[in-house]
């Protein structure tokens, strides 16, 4: 007799999830769901497959969901190997088998996050539109066709939303400045460069939620009079772009692009835009000089890109978080997701912990944890087993954190007091056997790689920052060349066009103070 269970004439398919993010395609996801296929059809068992996004829990990828009666049960990290053991174990039932993890929903890296702007990741086939309209999708843009522009942009700004790339500037303004702008033409453009050391939130939505983004610009574009926006995407990311252009064309086919929205006589229209791997292109004026087909080069301001921006014209530039997160403001009020978060840090953010960490991943919370609760709470602690020494947050640009900084509270204002920045949400660890000093040679080093070159403090200095740290390290005249570092970061950061060389040495000069017997000066925090 077959000991295989039988499928029975009538029987529903059970409904499995595999996911279709890039980190679990990295790890074998789309041989993990042919060979779930393989085995269903051999033992007779329908089964209705999905691939969704990526829960955000990368440790555990690829996660393997079946849907039951109690919810979806997750599975992982599943490997090829592991698919005949799962279906002998009772996988379409949720049986028992080592790789279970339990119910998805309350395991503790997930129940513990606000999930706002990523509410839906990983529930949904990501391509489907009638998933995300079920998960609450478009219900901001159609709030917002039925108000005045002014008032979606004052909906924005009641929110408290802030940039969510770095500088943390106020959305509503930058909307209300292009909204008050007179002329014929203007444009949204989502800066979706991302390039930070240990980010991935843009490229997960991008990949996992893609409608959400689109639903964001139309508001905006509906908000400020723009008829055209643009998403300006790194090349490194074919699978964000892959969907990100299925995902534009289904909107523009189901009328929630282009020239008449939702039969509300206002047109948007969307494209994509690749980015040729540039960090530089992440600064707001560089990327418009890409996009107009120009040279990556940073602009001078004064004139602002909201009143002179993509070909002269009036131009919206937010960063994806924040566009992701204007939909569930205009769903659900203002107050809503101002209620979110602490101090002038209204609402969410996306953290993305990478580094040695144990439990790599992405968590949403409210602002206001501090820094120590993302590490040992969510991260677990490191990936070694030996003690967090140092993180540094807000990519390659951020101050590296020590840790009697680490109950710091994660709102703007409070990293600013410690001369640091959340900027994009990611976090990178290292343990205590980091070298600290070739750590600030490494944010040297990348600047003179990455500069545009049109200024000479970004432009000369970092390469002079990359000698003067060798010649500290090799002690060669150490004092000396301690004294030249704090002047050249001086002129740095006094004389640079844009951030890129003005916060460079601001790694360097964490590491000088925070960390100074890495570069043999145990006086150095004092001087």
């Amino acid at each position: 007799m077959d000991p295989r269970p039988q499928s029975r004439p009538g029987c529903a398919p059970v409904t499995i999830y595999v996911p279709r993010d890039s980190t679990a395609l990295a790890l074998g996801a789309d041989e993990i769901a042919a060979a779930i296929v393989g085995q269903a059809e051999a033992r007779g068992l329908p089964i209705a497959l999905v691939r969704n996004g990526s829960r955000g829990m990368f440790w555990l990828e690829p996660l393997v969901e079946v849907a039951t009666a109690a919810g979806r049960v997750g599975y992982g990290p599943v490997a090829v190997d592991d698919v005949p053991g799962l279906f002998d174990a009772g996988l379409l039932q949720g049986g028992a088998h080592c790789l279970r993890q339990g119910l998805v929903d309350e395991l503790p890296y997930l129940k513990n996050q606000e999930r706002l702007t990523f509410a839906r990741v990983g529930l949904t086939d990501p391509l489907s539109l009638d998933d995300y309209l079920a998960y609450e999708g478009y219900a901001g843009l159609r709030q917002a066709l039925s108000m005045t522009p002014a008032e979606v942009v004052q909906q924005v700004l009641d929110s408290g939303l802030r940039g969510r790339g770095g500088a943390a500037f106020p959305t509503g303004i930058k909307w209300r400045t292009v909204a008050r702008a007179p002329a014929g033409r203007k444009y949204v453009v989502c800066n979706a460069d991302e390039g930070d050391s240990g980010t991935f939130s843009d490229r997960m939505v991008m990949e996992d939620d893609p409608f959400m983004l689109i639903e964001g610009m139309t508001i905006a574009g509906i908000a400020v009079g723009a008829t055209q926006g643009y998403v300006y995407v790194r090349s490194e990311y074919p699978h964000a772009l892959a969907t990100l252009a299925q995902a534009i064309a289904i909107a523009t086919e189901k009328g929630y692009l282009g020239d008449n929205v939702l039969g509300s006589g206002r047109a948007f229209h969307l494209e994509l835009r690749r980015g040729a791997g540039a960090y530089i292109c992440g600064e707001e004026t560089a990327m418009l000089e890409s996009l107009e087909g120009k040279r990556g080069v940073v602009r001078a301001k004064p004139p602002l890109p909201a009143l002179q921006g993509l070909f002269g014209k009036p131009t919206v530039i937010n960063n994806l978080i924040s566009l992701a997160s204007v939909p569930i403001i205009l769903a659900r009020g203002a107050a809503f997701y101002r209620d979110y978060g602490v101090g002038r840090s209204s609402g969410t953010l996306p953290f993305q912990l990478a580094g040695n960490i144990r439990q790599g991943g992405l968590v949403e919370k409210a602002f206001g944890l501090t820094l120590r609760q993302l590490l040992d709470d969510f991260g677990g602690g490191s990936h070694s087993g030996r003690p967090i020494r140092a993180v540094q947050m807000g990519g390659p640009l951020g101050a590296y954190l020590a840790a009697h900084q680490f109950d710091t509270p994660l709102d703007y204002e409070a990293f600013a007091a410690i001369g640091a920045m959340i900027g994009h949400g990611g976090l990178v660890a290292f343990d205590d056997t980091v070298d600290m000093a070739r750590q600030a040679r490494h944010a040297m080093a990348f600047c003179a790689l990455e500069s545009c070159g049109k200024c000479t403090p970004c432009r000369i200095g970092s390469t002079r920052g990359v000698e003067v740290i060798d010649k500290i390290i090799a002690n060669h005249d150490r004092p000396q060349q301690m004294r030249l570092l704090r002047s050249l970061c001086d002129t740095m950061v006094d004389g640079s066009l844009c951030a890129m060389g003005g916060m460079t040495p601001v790694p360097v000069l964490s590491a000088l103070a925070h960390f100074p017997e890495d570069f043999g000066t145990p006086g150095a925090q004092a001087a």
